[in-house]
């Protein structure tokens, strides 16, 4: 593995306890209002709990007790995951740069901006949260799209907390978290 840059996650959806209930999902870039068929979407809710994810290898620990342990960068799954099997990226096949992309080719999007206040920013440092990493997907909209009242208090699970946000035109403000 220390000749690649890049791995290919196979692991399972442990923490999903929603299975999906039917065969279409509404995907969130969509607006939340029209539905796809769960296999042309990246919905976790679906008939089966596998999930797939390209990750950088950061390194390599073979002085641990529980060496090899490969450390990795970018993983889109919770501390914990069951990870079935892993195996390497390899460009000249897992890269297709002129792929088309589907209903993501034909909507447009644009993160927000997203503050948190230093107070609570502080908070999340103290108990391990990483803040980069939970502004990131703050800027992804969270908010199912049909709503757009910037009055309105939003909240979305992340680790242990509930995230409480409002949304103003292109700025997503962290309110509290409890």
């Amino acid at each position: 593995m220390e000749d690649f840059d890049y791995l290919w996650l196979i692991w399972c959806f442990s923490a999903n306890s929603h299975s999906a209930k039917g065969v279409t999902v509404r995907p969130p870039r969509l607006g939340g209002n029209k539905q796809l068929g769960v296999f042309a979407t990246r919905s976790p809710f679906r008939p089966n709990p596998i999930g797939l994810s390209s990750v950088r290898i950061e390194r390599i620990d073979y002085d641990c007790p529980d060496a090899p342990v490969i450390h990795v960068l970018g993983a889109d799954l919770m501390d914990g995951t069951p990870i079935y099997d892993i195996k390497p990226y390899i460009p000249y096949t897992d890269s297709h740069p002129e792929a088309r992309g589907g209903f993501t080719d034909s909507v447009s999007w644009q993160p927000l901006n997203v503050e948190i206040p230093e107070q609570i920013s502080t908070l999340l440092t103290r108990e391990g949260i990483d803040i980069e990493t939970l502004r990131e997907v703050l800027s992804q909209d969270p908010r199912p799209q049909y709503h757009n009242d910037a009055d309105r208090v939003y909240g979305m699970p992340y680790g242990a907390h509930d995230i409480r946000f409002k949304v103003n035109d292109d700025t997503l403000t962290v309110i509290e978290i409890s």
